[in-house]
């Protein structure tokens, strides 16, 4: 008496692990993790003003004729001394500020106000043709105009005046002036980064010294 034996086929449904993902499209990059998105990491960057300074269109000539994208140049802040300043280039706006956004995040600076919202001492920088000076004006308010003024009240900044001793009109190579002088003044910020007065104190205990009796 002869037994036949069937072949009995794997079960690949129960499998020892799970990776919570989809078979659809499987060979074809289906089982990769997907992308951060431009959206989905501006609204991460929170409780901070964003401010567009300046919006330009880009044409570049190839061999196929032209191409036209977008060029946005940001400035952030929380009106508590953090300012930053970045740039971005995409085929639509909205690609343009997320990548500036992101640009102007990891430039972001410190400022080192006084009590009074002011800077401690007079700064002036110079970035390419642009050249500007801003001074503590004690008392008279904010006295700035152009790209300075924006970033003076996106940082925070309420009793300063400055001036552009340059005859330059370029709101972006303002803004890096502006940014270049203040950094002399500033720290370097971090998104994420625990704050100095967030940091646990170190209490040291207080030498035990013996007096006779």
């Amino acid at each position: 008496m002869t037994t036949t034996t069937t072949p009995t086929t794997p079960n690949t449904s129960s499998r020892p692990y799970s990776n919570n993902r989809s078979s659809a499209g499987a060979g074809q990059g289906g089982d990769r993790r997907p992308r951060r998105d431009n959206k989905a990491f501006a609204d991460r960057v929170k409780d901070v003003d964003q401010k567009i300074l300046d919006i330009r269109r880009v044409t570049r000539v190839v061999a196929g004729g032209r191409r036209m994208s977008f060029a946005v140049s940001m400035i952030i802040g929380d009106k508590k001394g953090m300012v930053g300043l970045g740039t971005g280039k995409g085929n639509d706006t909205a690609l343009a500020i997320a990548k500036a956004l992101k640009d102007a995040k990891k430039n972001a600076i410190k400022i080192k106000m006084t009590d009074k919202h002011s800077i401690p001492y007079d700064v002036a920088a110079k970035y390419t043709s642009s050249k500007v000076m801003i001074f503590p004006n004690h008392g008279k308010g904010l006295v700035a105009g152009a790209a300075i003024r924006d970033i003076a009240v996106i940082g925070g900044l309420k009793d300063i005046s400055a001036k552009i001793v340059s005859g330059s009109k370029n709101k972006l190579n303002t803004a890096r002036a502006t940014m270049k002088a203040l950094s002399t003044i500033s720290t370097k910020y971090v998104f994420g980064a625990a704050k100095p007065e967030e940091a646990p104190a170190e209490t040291a205990s207080a030498p035990v010294v013996a007096t006779k009796a």
